[in-house]
């Protein structure tokens, strides 16, 4: 990409397109455009075409998505898989039809069967069945990395896909309703510790092993496979257009929930709600793919979370 090649980045403002917009401006790059939700509803097929038609974007980063935890994952699986299909469909589709040089497509690590060999690579996919709690999602996302690859097959385009680890950082969604472990965790804690509480619940038996990637670190490993990756014909027809991204490092939620505690400043207990679900019982990427073209995590996990944490305290108003 050119510092001025234009740019659009779906869901700029969440947690993963907002870190890609600071690692691009960072970069130098000044083309962008965006357009927020109550501006193009990208799960419309028609205000979708009509968009790409006029602004005819160079490079696409498709990081738009309907994402949550568990709890919003169970209780809403028909919107996650719907809306999931549509937004990718549409942009893929009219990225193709409107010549964009090149796309990134961003997955997820729960596309993986539930019982996967760990750590899990590249070519694991499809070779078992997923995690039930996220299925819907899981297949919107796998559709969309076969999408990708189908479309570089029958028309040339150039779509690259990444899978990250569980995300968390600047930007994070921090309602208990939706949120993923670390920025609930993050909350509870806190909300924890100005309560002075006796104990603060989590989620689960604590055994589950989960990996964490800080959300920046996510963007500078999309910005080097933009510039970096392009498929062959050869990896096109094997399927080998997408990269695990993460740290290759894993903890159980225990041993994440207390060096939350201790980032945080809590000095009560933490329990443990056995009634409610583990989700898949070990969830670590197989990095050994992009560390062979050069990139490899930047930031450890508790100065990561010791970001987020003043991030959440910079924005706690706004929960």
């Amino acid at each position: 990409m050119q510092k001025n090649s234009k740019i659009y980045v779906a869901g700029h403002k969440g947690l993963v397109g907002s870190a890609l917009v600071r690692k691009l401006q960072s970069e130098g790059y000044t083309n962008f455009v965006f357009r927020s939700f109550s501006e193009l509803d990208l799960t419309d097929q028609k205000t979708t075409a009509d968009f790409f038609a006029s602004e005819k974007p160079e490079y696409v980063f498709l990081a738009a998505a309907k994402v949550g935890g568990v709890l919003a994952n169970n209780n809403f699986p028909a919107q996650f898989i719907y809306e999931n299909l549509q937004i990718q469909n549409n942009i893929i589709h009219n990225s193709y039809l409107n010549g964009v040089k090149k796309l990134l497509f961003l997955g997820s690590s729960c596309i993986y069967p539930r019982e996967s060999a760990q750590p899990m690579k590249e070519e694991y996919l499809l070779t078992g069945l997923l995690e039930t709690t996220n299925e819907p999602y899981a297949i919107a996302k796998i559709a969309g990395i076969k999408m990708c690859q189908s479309y570089n097959r029958q028309y040339g385009t150039n779509f690259i896909a990444v899978m990250p680890t569980n995300l968390y950082g600047s930007g994070d969604n921090f309602d208990l309703n939706n949120s993923h472990v670390i920025p609930a965790l993050i909350r509870k804690f806190h909300e924890g510790k100005i309560n002075n509480a006796y104990e603060v619940e989590v989620w689960g038996t604590g055994r589950a092993r989960r990996e964490f990637l800080f959300v920046d670190d996510m963007a500078d490993g999309c910005l080097f496979l933009m510039n970096n990756f392009n498929p062959t014909k050869d990896q096109n027809e094997r399927g080998e257009i997408f990269f695990n991204l993460g740290t290759g490092i894993d903890l159980n939620i225990d041993e994440l929930a207390g060096l939350i505690k201790k980032v945080i400043g809590f000095e009560g207990k933490i329990k443990f709600d056995h009634s409610k679900p583990d989700g898949t019982p070990q969830k670590l990427l197989d990095v050994s793919k992009i560390n062979s073209l050069g990139w490899k995590y930047k930031i450890e996990l508790e100065e990561g979370l010791r970001m987020a944490y003043q991030w959440y305290n910079e924005h706690a108003k706004n929960y």
